[in-house]
């Protein structure tokens, strides 16, 4: 134990691939040696010395290809010294043209796009295979690509790419994919193409030494950067040596982690790129904890979208619903965030054909802001009544200038338009935006919003349910008690009795 310790303090990264590098092949006990040394983490390794330890690494062997900004990767590598033990082949597609002749032409007309990258490393990847057949039973094939979008001249686009690697971890192994969606936010292209660079390196050392640690892997992508610099929004895992990541417990971390500020995967649970599933689409968001699905948060959320997709300039075969989980709803108090509890959560909303919205956006106007970046279309939030009071309290806005006239320019912007369902109070009264009373000094602005149209009360509300509480429900699941079941959906009894979710106590089978 000592020794390792002393190799993994006393030893660098360019002279542990050195000893790679002249290490014969029947001496696999001092490689596997060293890739274990290699397993703790160590934030402080540098761009440069990642691409030197991957270019000696006698194994590693295969492709870069890269389209627009993101020919600093391949870069790195040749900078770092040693490349010709790493690189087969590097291309840069940059000409749309020629990018077609060899990768084929996108429907879309986009080419920053997931399905161009997935091209990029299925035609890489296959032609390392076909040519290298010599090599397969000696080295770890790899294919890098990226097509990215970087600051152009006028400073008017979005820049933003996707990068991928797919790569081998033993000779002629099934390969994995790792995937990620960046966004880059330096004000200046060639800072932009230096982050690209770094990024892709991250993503090489962490796939290839990181990977029985898939959250060190992640979390390894953003060294030598920060969030000022990229945005990573998402990742996807796949493969054999990646068969147990949850690629939504991933999506957690990178909000966690402050790489993105959401994340977003579809009912079927497989994550989506927000820009992607977003385009030119009406979005319908609905913030809950979902602790469980109720019928009364079922029917806010029927009602409210059907009453949304009446509007006069809403599409409904173009309407994205969205069901929102912010990482303070995901807490209780102050405890660390239980990730079966997310999953439990997720698996419901999923089985009741959810897209869910992973968010740190604990005011409504923030998501809103978000959101409205990625459509011009009309745009709407469900709320419960209980929401409106939190709204107006203006505790929650000084921490921007300009306060609660500043956020409500945002969270009540021309096209955007809150439902609101009704709830019942204590008394067993009804409350709807008729009874609600804003603060004396805020009256005029209630009446303002009021008047033009940027709420309503949903309508056609089942009032049979406005009794059901979610924390009631919770209890006695918890508890045992029986009746709960006519107060969720059939969907939500059936997961909840079959999982023990949300702490249902299940009979344990003696062994």
């Amino acid at each position: 134990m000592l020794f390792s310790v002393m190799v993994l303090t006393c030893v660098s990264a360019g002279f542990i691939g050195y000893l790679r590098y002249k290490t014969l092949p029947n001496f696999d006990f001092l490689n596997k040696f060293i890739d274990k040394t290699m397993l703790t983490y160590d934030r402080n390794i540098g761009t440069k010395q990642k691409a030197l330890r991957i270019n000696l690494d006698r194994r590693i062997y295969g492709s870069f290809a890269e389209i627009g900004a993101g020919q600093d990767v391949a870069a790195n590598f040749f900078k770092s010294g040693g490349a010709s033990g790493t690189i087969a082949k590097t291309i840069s597609a940059y000409d749309m043209a020629f990018s077609d002749a060899i990768y084929g032409e996108e429907a879309s007309g986009r080419y920053v796009v997931e399905a161009r990258l997935m091209k990029m490393l299925n035609r890489e990847y296959k032609l390392l295979n076909v040519r290298l057949t010599e090599m397969a039973s000696e080295r770890t094939f790899f294919a890098f690509a990226d097509t990215v979008s970087a600051l152009n001249y006028q400073k008017t686009n979005d820049p933003h790419g996707w990068i991928g690697l797919r790569f081998q971890l033993e000779p002629n192994g099934q390969p994995n994919d790792v995937v990620i969606h960046v966004r880059m936010k330096d004000n200046d292209n060639v800072l932009q193409q230096q982050a690209l660079g770094i990024i892709g390196v991250n993503l090489m050392f962490g796939c290839f030494y990181y990977h029985e640690q898939p959250e060190i892997l992640l979390q390894s992508l953003m060294d030598d950067l920060s969030s000022d610099r990229i945005e990573i929004d998402m990742i996807r895992f796949s493969g054999p040596d990646f068969k147990e990541v949850d690629d939504r417990v991933m999506s957690l971390h990178l909000v966690k982690n402050g790489f993105t500020n959401a994340a977003l995967f579809g009912p079927d649970g497989n994550v989506m790129q927000p820009s992607e599933a977003f385009y030119k689409k009406h979005i319908v968001a609905v913030r809950g904890r979902f602790r469980p699905v109720t019928n009364v948060s079922l029917d806010m959320i029927k009602k409210g979208l059907k009453q949304f997709e009446s509007e006069p300039d809403v599409d409904d075969d173009k309407v994205v619903l969205l069901a929102e989980l912010t990482l303070k709803n995901l807490q209780a108090g102050n405890e660390q965030i239980n990730e079966k509890d997310f999953l439990d959560r997720v698996d419901i909303l999923c089985s009741l054909g959810q897209t869910v919205l992973i968010s740190n956006f604990h005011e409504y106007y923030r998501l809103v802001q978000y959101l409205a970046g990625f459509t011009k279309v009309r745009m709407g939030l469900i709320l419960g009544m209980p929401n409106l009071d939190y709204i107006f309290e203006e505790k929650h806005y000084t921490n921007i200038s300009g306060g609660i006239l500043a956020a409500f320019s945002t969270l009540f912007a021309p096209k955007i338009k809150l439902y609101l369902h009704p709830t019942m109070n204590e008394k067993g009264e009804i409350v709807t935006t008729k009874e609600f009373i804003p603060p004396t000094h805020l009256k005029g602005l209630f009446q303002y919003l009021q008047d033009n149209d940027k709420f309503a009360d949903i309508k056609d509300y089942n009032q049979n349910l406005l009794s059901i509480k979610t924390d009631n429900v919770l209890a006695q699941i918890q508890s045992g008690e029986e009746g709960w079941e006519e107060l969720v959906p059939p969907t939500v009894v059936k997961l909840v009795k079959e999982n023990c979710l949300f702490g249902y106590p299940c009979e344990v089978t003696p062994v």
